[in-house]
């Protein structure tokens, strides 16, 4: 992991704010810390959903394709027979 840190500045939903101080002050971690393994996951989550998204995409363009193919594949039986 790369360990040169940006400068980031935010604002949060004061609930969001509030809830978060309130769990760091009990799991005892740094705000830093925190908010950089929360977008980390965040991140990864999204990730997750792009490539789902994109699996899906090209799962019904081969299935477009496979049928297309089958198609032509019956033709050319009902051709033969």
């Amino acid at each position: 992991m790369n360990n040169c840190m940006k400068t980031l500045s935010l604002k949060l939903d004061e609930l969001v704010y509030n809830e978060t101080e309130q769990l760091l002050e009990q799991i005892k971690k740094p705000r830093n810390r925190y908010i950089n393994e929360a977008l980390s996951y965040y991140n990864r989550l999204q990730k997750r959903k792009l490539l789902a998204q994109q699996l899906i995409a090209e799962s019904k363009l081969v299935s477009e394709d496979s049928m297309a193919i089958l198609s032509e594949f019956e033709k050319l039986e009902e051709h033969d027979s």
